[in-house]
């Protein structure tokens, strides 16, 4: 292949869940960028959050992207904020096909309501709070050479329609 699957879209998309279906399913090597980041910190995204803040969380996750976007053949789940900063769009680009699990907020509450783990999400309004950051993120996720809608859908037709958008 010589080039990364990169899955780009808000938190509760599925981006980890369909990356990790697609590594199984196609043999290649699946990487979170959370996760990463978790593996490298010693703490967890939330903690970094807690203890640094945002903007030092995203320092460090451009870190993270700029390292993982050098190797080629894995699935790429980014998280949700990760294309708010060009320097990430063009470093995934560079070694990367992206692909937008585009979800609608309704949807995306759904699968996430129950997730303590979400540092933005933890407010009176999760639901507003998706929408807007849709609408923030919409223009920078819409720079993915594939846009998946994956409302309705399951994994595995999410993963199929990947493959063959990616001729994997």
């Amino acid at each position: 292949m010589g080039k990364n699957i990169v899955l780009v879209g808000l938190m509760g998309a599925g981006k980890t869940s369909v990356g990790k279906l697609l590594s199984k399913k196609y043999k290649l090597k699946c990487v979170d960028v959370d996760e990463f980041m978790e593996f490298s910190l010693g703490m967890t995204i939330s903690e970094v959050f807690s203890q640094y803040g945002e903007s030092s969380f995203r320092e460090l996750e451009k870190d993270a992207i700029k390292v993982l976007s050098q190797k080629t053949d894995n699935i790429i789940s980014t998280g949700g904020g990760a294309l708010e900063n060009e320097e990430n769009i063009r470093n995934l680009q560079r070694n990367g096909v992206l692909v937008y699990l585009k979800t609608s907020p309704e949807t995306l509450y759904e699968r996430v309501k129950n997730q303590k783990h979400r540092p933005l999400l933890q407010n009176e309004n999760p639901l507003g709070t998706l929408e807007n950051l849709l609408n923030k993120r919409e223009n920078a996720y819409m720079k993915a050479d594939f846009v998946v809608e994956t409302d309705g859908k399951s994994l595995e037709n999410v993963a199929k329609e990947i493959g063959e958008l990616c001729k994997l």
